[in-house]
């Protein structure tokens, strides 16, 4: 990243990185977004690649903070600069609470379509960006075994002919995440049980209602800078 001249900071706020971009202390603060393109710069140059699919699981609560539907916006404009999925488990306590969150996550201005689903739903979702309110993965591993199990004593579908893909071929979410970024807390829910097996997890101490793109910029670092086993 090429700055027209070094920027003065102030020695308190300097951080590490501060002299790999040509920063000197003197006094003035950090220009605002300076650090997300650092980051960001960091990211196009890692041999690393990024997450194609990110997931991300908030709770009804995170939602019920002011500015947390604008923030869930632009964590899909900025998950979209990297990966051509994404997926949102909403965790939910109060189960009336359902139908508002799905009418207002419907109407959500997003950069792809967006398929909303909760426990009531059955249609699996195919849109780039999906948003599972509610649906645990114990649920949908169940309808799942249900609907496979009724085809077998309908004589469509032998036995032996059940595998991974079949399974996943009767999920709402079918997709397995690369990223699935939890925040406020070191705690999942079932979320997609099946499906982020291999996932990388990613947690922060970072509350919804303050989350910012540096946030999700050193995630989506964390990332590139792992080495994935898949279960090996």
């Amino acid at each position: 990243m090429l700055l027209p001249e070094p920027l003065a900071v102030t020695s308190e706020c300097a951080p590490p990185w501060a002299t790999v971009i040509g920063i000197r202390c003197a006094g003035k603060p950090i220009r605002v977004g300076l650090y997300e393109r650092y980051l960001a710069a960091r990211i196009r140059r890692h041999s690393g690649e990024p997450p194609a699919h990110i997931a991300l699981v908030i709770t009804e609560r995170d939602l019920l903070e002011r500015g947390a539907y604008d923030t869930l916006g632009a964590f899909f404009d900025w998950a979209f600069e990297y990966a051509d999925r994404v997926t949102v488990y909403v965790s939910v306590l109060d189960s009336a609470a359902i139908p508002t969150l799905k009418r207002e996550l419907e109407s959500l201005e997003t950069p792809e379509p967006v398929a909303v689903r909760g426990p009531a739903d059955d249609h699996q979702a195919v849109e780039p960006i999906q948003i599972g309110i509610g649906l645990g993965g114990k649920r949908e591993f169940t309808n799942a075994v249900k609907t496979l199990a009724g085809q077998v004593e309908a004589g469509t579908l032998e036995p032996e002919d059940i595998d991974d893909e079949t399974v996943e071929d009767h999920l709402i979410f079918p997709d397995e995440p690369d990223l699935v970024i939890k925040t406020g807390a070191e705690r999942l829910s079932d979320f997609m049980i099946w499906q982020s097996v291999y996932s990388e997890l990613y947690f922060t101490d970072i509350n919804w209602r303050d989350f910012r793109k540096r946030d999700f910029l050193r995630a989506i670092r964390e990332f590139c800078n792992r080495s994935r086993r898949f279960g090996a």
